[in-house]
């Protein structure tokens, strides 16, 4: 198959479908009668890479699949086109988010725990609502109290392909008091949990703005 067509129809799906595209999606753009293969659409995607290097995009890989996204140093830039102005989260929120990403499985205790404070139930509705966390299993302790995990959609906000992208972190197994209880599936294995070396900094992108009450 044409390089160049391969690389056209690559980099349009990626505008055109607004989320990340995993490889088997992007095969299926093309008719299986062009004799298309996953090492023409790595080709495609690695071309693309290349040609975004001197570019405003930038062609990234992250949990869900591949996606062309705005480079951080004309973010701002372009940032003005919107009158809207982005979301801006708490501390709370974003101590509470790193908790999780860093510590997962971990309960609403635990985190109240850590933190030293009562955790505002807007802020877990609010990670809830965003699909960044969700409910993996109970602890095996009175009370089974849930526990808390994060999501693809997680991953792919913060632009990571995995939990180990995170800084500092290191693979651990889940707790031996952890019970995997039915829990709803994001459509993809869960990527496995990770744990601070030496605390629990923030992921990169999860800049704290706003009071320590509320989100």
């Amino acid at each position: 198959m044409n390089e160049q067509y391969v690389k056209n129809a690559i980099e349009a799906s990626l505008l055109a479908a607004g989320r990340p595209l995993s490889i088997d999606e992007l095969l299926a753009v093309f008719d299986q009668r062009d004799g298309s293969s996953v090492e023409e659409v790595r080709a495609g995607l690695d071309a693309l890479r290349a040609e975004y290097a001197t570019r405003g995009l930038e062609l990234v890989e992250v949990a869900s699949g591949f996606r062309i996204q705005i480079r951080s140093t004309v973010a701002e830039a372009v940032s003005r086109l919107w009158v809207e102005r982005p979301a801006k989260y708490s501390r709370a929120l974003l101590e509470t988010l790193a908790l999780v990403a860093y510590r997962q499985p971990i309960t609403r205790g635990e985190i109240e725990q850590i933190r030293g404070v009562a955790v505002n139930p807007s802020i877990i509705k609010t990670m809830l609502e965003r699909n960044w966390i969700r409910v993996v299993g109970h602890r095996d302790v009175p009370g089974r109290p849930e526990l808390l995990g994060t999501t693809r959609d997680f991953l792919d906000y913060f632009g990571l392909k995995k939990l180990d992208a995170l800084p500092g972190a290191e693979p651990e197994a889940a707790p031996a008091e952890t019970v995997a209880v039915e829990a709803p599936d994001d459509g993809g294995e869960e990527p496995e949990p990770a744990h601070g070396a030496g605390g629990t900094p923030q992921p990169q992108g999860m800049v704290a703005r706003g009071s320590d009450s509320g989100f």
